[in-house]
């Protein structure tokens, strides 16, 4: 994983704020060269060994309502560049033409989504991002550009890594429909409320980066899942 110079970033990026946390990356090139590596290794692997699971969620999509077997939203990653995210689609086609964040009961997921978003099935897709570069197993969920422009410019520090799959934030954050149960304007708690929170552990985990301490993440993220609770600050 590659952090180019700092005359290289888009100019949005060039400020005092971002400057921070880019020499503290710069310094544990060893780590992204790892990180890399790793996300290569094992999303390659997995891609094999899920492939039946691939398949599977592929009819069951299909036959159960129209549209593609993958939603391929546009979502921002490393230094800012928009890429189409692959998951597997869980709601109606078309869904995406109203907000852009998912409240629970909410009505445009499909009777098998709502299944394969329990078991967050949904997200394997990106292994397919990860094993490409687009993504990386942990670091900062990858934001629609909508919500990306109410960033702070210390809130652009999270673009200096690619977008990822998990991280301290999607654990914490797990029930993310839940607490916008109930919101008149989802958009707007969403970006006041909840984004700023999130973002304090994102920008905290650049700062604290390391190859390790990505693995310990991910080994959270797979106890998560299996109903273990984490609570945050």
């Amino acid at each position: 994983m590659r952090l180019v110079k700092w005359e290289a970033l888009p100019e949005t990026m060039q400020t005092p704020q971002v400057r921070e946390y880019y020499d503290i990356l710069s310094k544990k090139r060893g780590s992204l060269l790892c990180k890399r590596l790793f996300d290569i290794g094992v999303s390659a692997v997995m891609l094999v060994l899920l492939s039946p699971v691939f398949l599977v969620l592929a009819v069951v999509i299909k036959l159960d309502s129209p549209g593609p077997v993958f939603y391929r939203q546009v979502r921002l990653t490393q230094y800012g560049k928009p890429f189409r995210i692959f998951k597997f689609r869980t709601m109606v086609q078309g869904a995406d033409k109203g907000s852009q964040v998912t409240v629970g009961g909410d009505s445009r997921i499909t009777r098998v989504g709502r299944v394969i978003r329990k078991c967050r099935l949904d997200e394997i897709g990106q292994l397919l991002d990860v094993f490409r570069g687009t993504m990386t197993f942990v670091g900062t969920r990858p934001e629609v550009p909508k919500y990306a422009a109410s960033y702070t410019p210390e809130m652009m520090a999270t673009f200096l890594l690619p977008a990822g799959v998990t991280s301290l934030t999607s654990i914490y954050y797990k029930d993310e429909e839940r607490l916008l149960n109930g919101a008149e304007d989802s958009d707007r708690v969403y970006v006041e409320k909840i984004l700023p929170g999130k973002m304090r552990y994102n920008l905290e985990g650049i700062r604290s980066f390391g190859f390790f301490k990505d693995i310990k993440i991910m080994g959270m993220t797979f106890l998560a899942m299996l109903g273990k609770e984490y609570t945050h600050s």
